[in-house]
């Protein structure tokens, strides 16, 4: 019998501040994105268990391209299995806009094809049934 949680996704969109600049070329750590993660994998627990969850582990992170400030980043987390109390998650942060400052103060695009940048699959427990 599978679990109806199984398959959830829950996505979110996040402007990247320039205050967020860290490095040369305004790029952000990847902690950024790891943080965001958590966010998304917070509501997918409410989602699914009436609970925040806490953040047990990441697995296999994968760094693919930047994320820069001016970015506008989706995150995704679809729940990939369904323990008695810890949820295996997969995640994927996109580039969906990007700012172009070499236009312009506030120039900006939406991008033809997102850019992945972050990978990574977590695992978040919840509170035993009362």
């Amino acid at each position: 019998m599978s679990d109806s949680r199984v398959g959830l996704t829950v996505t979110h969109r996040r402007y990247v501040p320039y205050a967020h600049a860290h490095y040369a070329g305004n790029l952000v750590d990847g902690a950024y994105a790891l943080g965001l993660f958590g966010d998304v994998a917070t509501e997918v627990c409410i989602r699914t268990d009436g609970d925040e969850g806490l953040f047990a582990s990441y697995a296999d992170v994968q760094f693919l391209a930047a994320v820069r400030a001016g970015d506008v980043v989706e995150v995704t987390a679809t729940v990939v299995r369904v323990g008695t109390r810890s949820r295996t998650i997969d995640f994927v942060a996109r580039v969906v806009c990007r700012g172009r400052p070499e236009r312009g103060g506030s120039a900006a695009e939406v991008l033809a094809e997102p850019v992945v940048a972050v990978t990574a699959t977590g695992t978040v427990v919840v509170p035993g049934a009362a």
